[in-house]
């Protein structure tokens, strides 16, 4: 994108949308600061269209305008604000011991005492197991070694509905299902399954309802249906967009901070020293020994300024908007380039070294940490991924040592998301 931008300029074409491209902070100040009140966002056109073939309502990642922000801000109380993800956090730290509990008891069937692995689909299985646990109040099995029937269904239509999404992601909604009929047939089938699961998920909780069992925290969708100020459809169509948004989105940023710590082990050492200093200021409130960890905080912004998931932020500015001396039309589809503004020389010193001490200094950050978006259209899903990759990180590195075979530079691909091409060989050693 950079030396495309350097050679063809920021407007290009790209399928069917003309697009003006973003790539220093103070341009993608003025692009959020002038959305207003209803900012609006690409749709993704296939899953649009699976809502509109089986009669389901769109949550706030497909909406716009008015039906979005109502809904938005009833969501916020309990899936961003302070308040609620105190309420799901023990949820996500059960998950995250029993994820080192289960590498402890691989590594104790080897007798080198350590493990080399591509760790791709355990941490899928693990952010799926946390955020599904998080939004159901229920556990899936998935880091036992043998998940159930149900469970194996669930997990492989989530893999199939990510899979396919991208094929479809810039072929007109009329033309998907004449495009590629197996591959529109197996995303419809997928999604049917995610919300075939939210159903049985909701009739567990309505009968723990009627069986008058003592009210405790049961998860965020059982908080929206006791609270009723959505109508169930509402509820439903939201709780599987974020277990569709909070799997490999999720995933991919542990596992390039993980291959990033195994080769700068100067900064594992810091952030396991910084962890041990939180945890010995004695018995405290799981969220207050997070928020003494701003160099673990840190080493994921890192991590997502290197490996951004959505390489791009979209807005279509509601109002004409000047970038650069130019004028952007009202309704012109506008992308922050994330991944280029990441690694860009204007905007980072030594763009290309992991350094998560650059987030703790001085230096105005404003408006280069973008990944989660920005403003009332940010990412609703943010306090529930960072948190359950702080928790992940703090379990993981209180217990391993964390090495990896090749230090190269993983090369990196878009497949829906960025993720490596090939991913990153890992060594655990426990730490006696």
């Amino acid at each position: 994108l950079l030396v495309g931008v350097g050679q063809l300029g920021p407007r290009e074409t790209v399928g069917t949308y003309n697009c003006v491209n973003v790539l220093l902070p103070r341009d993608a100040a003025q692009l959020f600061q002038s959305e207003g009140i209803f900012p609006r966002r690409m749709g993704i056109e296939s899953w649009i269209a699976h809502r509109q073939l089986r009669n389901h309502k769109c949550g706030i990642f497909l909406l716009n305008g008015e039906e979005w922000r109502s809904d938005r801000l009833i969501l916020n109380k309990e899936v961003i604000s302070p308040a609620g993800t105190r309420k799901f956090l023990p949820f996500l730290n059960a998950v995250a011991q029993d994820f080192v509990t289960l590498m402890h008891q691989r590594i104790s069937k080897n007798t080198r005492r350590s493990l080399t692995i591509d760790l791709y689909s355990d941490l899928f299985r693990f952010t799926l197991e946390g955020s599904s646990y998080a939004l159901y109040g229920e556990r899936l099995g998935l880091l036992e070694e043998s998940p159930n029937a149900e469970s194996q269904r669930f997990i492989s239509a989530v893999e199939t509905m990510l899979r396919t999404t991208l094929p479809l992601l810039f072929i007109p909604p009329g033309l998907m299902r004449w495009v590629n009929t197996k591959l529109w047939r197996d995303h419809i089938e997928a999604w049917d399954t995610i919300f075939k699961h939210a159903d049985k998920c909701i009739q567990n909780i309505y009968q723990e309802f009627c069986l008058g069992q003592p009210r405790k925290y049961s998860g965020i969708m059982a908080e929206l249906l006791v609270q009723a100020e959505l109508p169930l459809d509402s509820i439903k169509a939201n709780i599987t967009e974020f277990t569709a948004g909070g799997v490999d989105t999720t995933a991919m940023p542990l596992l390039f901070t993980l291959f990033e710590l195994a080769r700068n082990p100067s900064v594992q050492t810091a952030i396991r020293r910084e962890i041990a200093e939180a945890e010995s200021q004695g018995p405290r409130e799981l969220s207050k020994v997070l928020n003494s960890m701003p160099l673990l905080k840190s080493a994921l912004k890192e991590t997502l300024r290197l490996y951004p998931v959505g390489i791009t932020v979209q807005r279509y500015p509601t109002k004409d908007v000047v970038l650069q001396n130019y004028c952007v039309p009202a309704g012109t589809l506008c992308q922050v380039g994330l991944y280029a503004m990441g690694r860009s020389p204007e905007v980072f010193s030594n763009p290309e070294r992991y350094d998560p001490m650059r987030w703790l200094s001085k230096e105005d950050n404003s408006f280069k940490a973008l990944a989660f978006g920005f403003g009332a259209r940010q990412c609703i899903g943010r306090r529930l991924a960072e948190t359950e990759m702080m928790l992940f990180l703090m379990h993981v590195l209180r217990n391993f040592r964390i090495d990896t075979v090749s230090k190269a530079d993983i090369k990196t691909v878009f497949g829906f998301i960025l993720m490596p091409e090939k991913p990153p060989l890992l060594t655990f050693r426990p730490i006696d």
